[in-house]
């Protein structure tokens, strides 16, 4: 292994605390998530580390619930409509922006990037009076409208980086043979970029389906989200159905992520 900058090799001892140091750090990202599974699992009514004794009692609670079935329901909607909102947007947005040449176009991508950068609960206060004006607060398609705001930039940074190994004259040959822009498109860039859009479009899924701050402000009701519930039901009562919940929504992430990877070793293999 080599330093990146200066290209000289590193030394045994350097890259043993290097690799200790990275150990730590995923530990510690980590450790949360692995200490709440097996709290899932207690037979108890209260959250304990180990558990006295092991049941799937709460995941019972949980799949038996209507309240959370039907907040389940609610986020399992928004999530794949902002999916569904986001990628094509951010598709459109990546291909339009590797397309140009405009001295604009690096203030346009700081843009459209800037809800990563902002605070989310400034985001979210906003939004909130926005709605406020327009009748949109406690309703789906202000939900997944604001989801999409959160999670095109995923999927615009995601595809953006695919297009970057992309010749874009393989279009431009295609249309000086006579096929449109947009066949153009459907049928030569669209095909090789498609493990980029998979990706983004996975990344926009998740946002949304693991989204808290946003929710809070926004919906309420029958329109209520999973996260928001899950907050609600840590403020009132705490116990196990809440460690349950995090437990198959980690598992979801895991599950999706592991699809976006092979998924990408398969477009690692093609090449």
């Amino acid at each position: 292994m080599a330093d990146p900058v200066s290209g000289v090799p590193i030394g045994r001892g350097r890259r043993l605390w290097l690799y200790a140091l990275g150990f730590l750090i995923v530990l510690f990202l980590v450790l949360p998530t692995i200490i709440v599974v097996p709290m899932s699992f207690s037979g108890t009514r209260f959250l304990r580390f180990p558990p006295d004794q092991l049941s799937v009692r709460w995941y019972m609670t949980y799949f038996n619930s209507i309240e959370w079935r039907d907040a389940t329901w609610v986020s399992l909607k928004a999530a794949v409509l902002t999916m569904l909102v986001a990628t094509p947007l951010g598709v459109m947005a990546a291909y339009g922006l590797h397309s140009t040449r405009s001295k604009w176009a690096r203030a346009v991508e700081t843009a459209l990037i800037a809800p990563l950068i902002l605070p989310l609960i400034l985001v979210s206060i906003g939004i909130f009076f926005l709605y406020a004006r327009l009748g949109l607060n406690n309703t789906l398609s202000g939900l997944v409208l604001a989801h999409a705001c959160l999670a095109m930039p995923f999927v615009f940074v995601t595809v953006l980086a695919g297009m970057k190994g992309y010749d874009m004259n393989q279009e431009r040959v295609a249309r000086s043979l006579g096929a449109s822009r947009l066949t153009a498109f459907f049928t030569v860039t669209l095909p090789q970029i498609r493990f980029s859009v998979f990706s983004g479009a996975l990344l926009a899924f998740i946002t949304s389906l693991d989204e808290v701050v946003v929710a809070l402000f926004i919906s309420g009701g029958e329109n209520a989200t999973l996260t928001r519930r899950m907050f609600t039901a840590l403020r009132d009562e705490i116990d196990p159905t809440v460690a349950a919940i995090s437990s198959l929504l980690v598992a979801l992430t895991l599950t999706l992520l592991a699809l976006g990877l092979v998924f990408g070793d398969r477009r690692a293999g093609a090449r």
